[in-house]
């Protein structure tokens, strides 16, 4: 009863006043097709303490970041978290994972989020920042429906170098309204090939990401004149905000909204989570931008208060002019991000992330010298892939089991890219281990 509170004479009381006889006949108004038909085969229950054990037996057969180095992005980053950012964020004061639905009852929290907003902004070269979003993915999918509101148009176009996880979301999203998604490939620089525009007509938005999937820079400034030539919204992406230490801001570039993942900026990555979506936009589009907005102002003191200045939830304000169905922001991932930024500063930023690049082309190179081949000719940031002469999935077993995990094979997203494997360095990556790593390939 623990997890399950509700008796079976609590749920036939409940179904009485609903005028239900089964649970099941709640979800009557569900199509058939869209329901799960059958029993879910789960495993029989386990006490707590045998459970205990499950868990904790499945947690030794997996390797962790702590194990030695892991050299795998893909949205997902391992940087040094500093300490002053694990202390801050743990105060008593900060340690919420919710936005407060009375939000002028916590100055703090306002000022938290204040800050965060002014800093993203800041980061991307744009107007105005929202309050976070729950994760690069959904903030993705959440900036292509506000283009579409925006446009009103029905279509919208995707590089297919976007990350694959955030393409399954837009789908997701779109698919249950009248809306049409075309991919656009790439090239042989791995940069998104733009060519196929010319053909697309009423076209709402498109959506780019920089550095995309591979790793690649792309040309922002040239997308943005192609996009902006077709009447159609720029939208840019990200799933290493580190690259807007040393590139041109999105915002410089043109774009009209900007997205994100900003799980590198002072959280783990927690096997996947909690993320947290970054999201800002130009002044003209504010009100249509999901999420929250903070605001500054002033109390009838004449003392400096933050409010909230645009809620856009169905909970605030009418169904029909609602712009999100984001229940809440990742609050405390918001103010991590926060103090992580405020602790670096600009400069700080910025050699960390010259530091990324660095560490990446020095493995780049030696890759290249062992006799790996690149996959693609354009720029990079952290990531790049490459194609070995030989498989590469020996070696990479051979390097896990003495606790380095070495790039991830990515013929799972991209099938016409048979034998190709992503690898990434940050900061958190030694030249020893870059070294060893390169022992290994030239055995």
């Amino acid at each position: 009863m623990r997890y399950l509170p509700h008796t079976a004479e609590e749920i036939s009381d409940m179904l009485a006043v609903t005028g239900h006889k089964r649970l099941a006949d709640l979800f009557a108004h569900i199509p058939e097709t869209c329901r799960y038909q059958g029993e879910i085969d789960l495993p029989a229950p386990l006490s707590e303490w045998a459970l205990t054990r499950r868990l904790q037996g499945l947690g030794q057969d997996m390797g962790t970041a702590a194990a030695r180095a892991v050299l795998v992005g893909a949205g997902s980053y391992f940087h040094h978290i500093p300490e002053i950012v694990k202390s801050l964020i743990g105060r008593s004061e900060f340690l919420t994972a919710y936005t407060p639905y009375q939000p002028e009852m916590a100055q703090g929290t306002l000022q938290g989020i204040f800050e965060y907003q002014t800093l993203t902004a800041r980061l991307l070269g744009m107007d105005v920042a929202n309050a976070s979003m729950y994760d690069g993915a959904s903030a993705l999918a959440e900036a292509l429906l506000m283009a579409l509101r925006l446009s009103k148009k029905k279509k919208v176009a995707l590089s297919s170098a976007i990350h694959p996880h955030y393409r399954e979301v837009v789908r997701t999203y779109l698919a249950p309204g009248p809306y049409e998604i075309v991919e656009l490939g790439f090239g042989a620089d791995g940069r998104t090939d733009l060519s196929a525009l010319t053909e697309i007509e009423a076209l709402a938005a498109v959506a780019i990401q920089s550095p995309n999937f591979f790793g690649v820079i792309e040309d922002l400034p040239a997308c943005g004149a192609a996009i902006h030539a077709r009447e159609a919204l720029f939208l840019t992406a990200f799933s290493e905000p580190f690259a807007y230490g040393i590139l041109r801001t999105p915002g410089s570039c043109g774009a009209d909204i900007v997205c994100g993942e900003g799980q590198s900026f002072g959280m783990a990555p927690s096997y996947g989570g909690a993320g947290l979506g970054m999201f800002a936009c130009r002044k003209d589009h504010v009100r249509s931008m999901p999420g929250r907005v903070v605001g500054e102002t002033l109390d009838i003191e004449g003392k400096r208060g933050f409010v909230l200045t645009l809620s856009t939830r169905e909970q605030h304000i009418r169904r029909e002019k609602a712009t999100s169905n984001i229940c809440s922001n990742q609050g405390i991932c918001a103010m991590t991000a926060a103090a992580y930024m405020a602790s670096l500063g600009s400069t700080g930023l910025q050699k960390v992330a010259k530091l990324n690049f660095d560490k990446a082309a020095y493995l780049k190179r030696g890759l290249q010298e062992a006799g790996a081949g690149l996959l693609f000719a354009g720029p990079t940031f952290n990531e790049f892939c490459v194609r070995f002469p030989n498989d590469f999935r020996p070696v990479r077993d051979s390097l896990l089991a003495r606790g380095i995990v070495a790039g991830i094979e990515i013929e799972r997203f991209y099938p016409e890219l048979p034998g190709a494997w992503l690898f990434c360095v940050t900061e958190a990556v030694s030249r020893d281990i870059m070294d060893e790593l390169l022992d290994e390939v030239r055995r």
